[in-house]
């Protein structure tokens, strides 16, 4: 037994000597592949290759070895097995995240799964101003680069909600109507619940119309309150609102007419002239904003009939006619450049106006150019008032209950 024994403990030193080599080895394996991972971790990435960044888009819903793809793909990273074992090892491929990222040129694995990690997205937005009619929204959607497919047709007059959206890579413009239009009938819904009994408006859609004269007539915010008083007197006296921009909408459809108007253009009927037509136009005439709406139904209690332009980007209000005449005079005087002093203009004088008896020649402009802060009321006398209008009661109708 003990020289069986003996050979056994022989070979056991050759046999550990053997082990520790092994394991020796494999901890140079070992610490040379960490070394290389760590080097190829921080190294320096890929070069872009066009430009300082690569644009790369993370599908919601993807995975590691997809997002791993399609880095790859955009040259952003040199392999998929690294990207997934560094993800792996980091605990990074549970925060992963979907969007469209601009990784800088050579960029380290580090820096590019803590880009995606941290969700630094490339965020996109589009404006529609208050104000802009649908046709020129839809403008706004197909110059932008970024979105798909087409719009089939333009949205109705006043549907959209005039305010900046975020939008993503890939986004149909259809669907970022969708979220105007939502937006729209969510927010009216939430105006109209809060309206005064002293709206002349009796309907969420009169709202809007109104509204929309009211935003085109001025660009300045506090004024848009008493604007929308006077054409709220109009309305209630019977007067026609007489409002330029919505003979432009009825010639241009929301397009920017360019000039000013025409006599001709003036005594055109094309269904929103509110210098012929009674009451308010079929359809609104632009996408009108929250204070538009908010001063169409919570009119401030004026007297106001008459606003011109006052040469300053604002307007000059006035209760009677011959008050008007003279805030015309005086706009009239500024745009020849030669503005008088207030007291030597007499009621009734408009320098630059034919003689009584004589029209305007066919072609020439009667009117400014109808712009955001130069638009214009042209004369009516408070009498002249049109008494078979049907469309608005005398007085405002108090909401019901919950309404």
């Amino acid at each position: 037994m003990a020289s069986a024994g003996g050979p056994l403990k022989r070979k056991r030193p050759g046999l550990v000597v053997a082990l520790l080599a092994a394991s020796a080895t494999f901890s140079l394996f070992l610490i040379a592949a960490l070394a290389w991972g760590w080097s190829v971790y921080y190294s320096p990435g890929p070069s872009a290759r066009e430009g300082d960044a690569t644009v790369v888009t993370l599908p919601s819903g993807s995975g590691v070895s997809a997002i791993a793809a399609t880095l790859k793909n955009a040259g952003v990273i040199r392999s998929v097995d690294m990207f997934k074992a560094a993800a792996t090892l980091t605990g990074a491929d549970r925060r992963l995240r979907a969007g469209e990222y601009e990784v800088p040129t050579r960029a380290s694995l580090k820096a590019v799964i803590g880009l995606l990690t941290d969700g630094r997205v490339v965020r996109h937005f589009v404006t529609i101003p208050e104000g802009w009619s649908s046709a020129q929204a839809v403008d706004i959607l197909n110059a932008e680069a970024i979105l798909t497919g087409t719009i089939d047709e333009v949205p109705e007059e006043g549907s959209l909600w005039a305010d900046t959206y975020e939008i993503s890579r890939g986004e149909t413009r259809a669907s970022v109507i969708a979220r105007m239009q939502r937006d729209a009938a969510d927010n009216l819904a939430e105006l109209w619940a809060k309206r005064s009994p002293n709206t002349v408006v009796r309907t969420p859609e009169e709202a809007v119309i109104l509204a929309s004269i009211v935003e085109k007539e001025t660009g300045l915010a506090r004024e848009r309150p008493r604007v929308a008083a006077v054409f709220t007197n109009r309305l209630r006296i019977g007067m026609r609102l007489e409002s330029d921009p919505t003979i432009i909408y009825g010639i241009t459809k929301g397009r920017p007419l360019g000039r000013g108007i025409r006599l001709s253009e003036l005594q055109r009927d094309t269904g929103w002239n509110t210098y012929l037509i009674d009451g308010l136009p079929p359809t609104p005439i632009a996408n009108p904003g929250r204070q538009a709406l908010e001063a169409v139904l919570n009119p401030p209690a004026t007297q106001d009939l008459f606003f011109v332009a006052d040469g300053t980007g604002g307007h000059a209000f006035a209760r009677t006619y011959e008050e008007h005449l003279m805030n015309v005079s005086r706009w009239r005087a500024i745009e020849a450049g030669k503005a008088p002093p207030a007291e030597t203009l007499p009621p009734g004088t408009v320098p630059g106006a034919p003689p009584p008896g004589q029209g305007t020649p066919e072609g020439a402009v009667v009117v400014p150019p109808t712009v955001t802060g130069e638009a214009v009321i042209t004369m009516q006398a408070p009498g002249t008032v049109t008494p078979s209008r049907t469309l608005r009661p005398a007085t405002p109708a108090t909401p019901a209950a919950g309404q």
